[in-house]
C-alpha cells in the first residue's frame, strides 16, 4: 500500500476482514471514499485518518471497533458521510467540524455517552 497513495476509493466492505485497520491507510492522500463496513475489524479508528483531507465518505460501521472517535476526524472538512454505527466505540461524540451535521443513526449501537463536553474533562474520559 505504500506505493498506492493515489487511490481514490477503498471499497473493502463485506469481505470478512479481521484485525486492526492499518495506520498506513492515512497516507492515501487523494482518498475520497473508504468503505470498510460489515467486516470483523477491531481495535481503534486510526488517528492517521485525520490526514485524509479529500475524504468525503467514511463507512466503518458493523465491525468490532473500540476506543473513542479520534479528534483528528473533526478536521476533515470535505467529509459528507460518516457511519461508525454498530461497533463498540465509547466516549463522547465530537461536535466540531462536520460532526454536528451527521445524523444520530451514524453513531447508534455503540457505548457513546453523549456529545462532547467542553472544559477540563479529558476527551476520551470513561473509554
Amino acid at each position: 500500500m505504500r506505493d498506492c497513495d493515489i487511490l481514490d476509493y477503498r471499497e473493502l466492505y463485506r469481505n470478512d476482514l479481521t484485525g486492526k485497520i492499518p495506520e498506513e491507510l492515512g497516507n492515501l492522500k487523494s482518498l475520497i471514499s473508504m468503505d470498510l463496513y460489515d467486516n470483523k475489524l477491531e481495535g481503534k479508528i486510526p488517528k492517521s485518518f485525520g490526514k485524509l483531507k479529500s475524504l468525503k465518505f467514511l463507512r466503518i460501521n458493523n465491525n468490532k471497533l473500540t476506543g473513542s472517535i479520534p479528534r483528528e476526524l473533526t478536521h476533515l472538512t470535505d467529509l459528507k458521510i460518516l457511519d461508525v454505527s454498530n461497533n463498540d466505540l465509547c466516549g463522547t461524540i465530537p461536535v466540531e467540524g462536520n460532526f454536528e451535521s451527521f445524523p444520530m443513526e451514524s453513531f447508534e449501537n455503540n457505548r457513546f455517552c453523549g456529545p462532547e463536553l467542553k472544559g477540563l474533562v479529558p476527551y476520551d474520559f470513561g473509554c
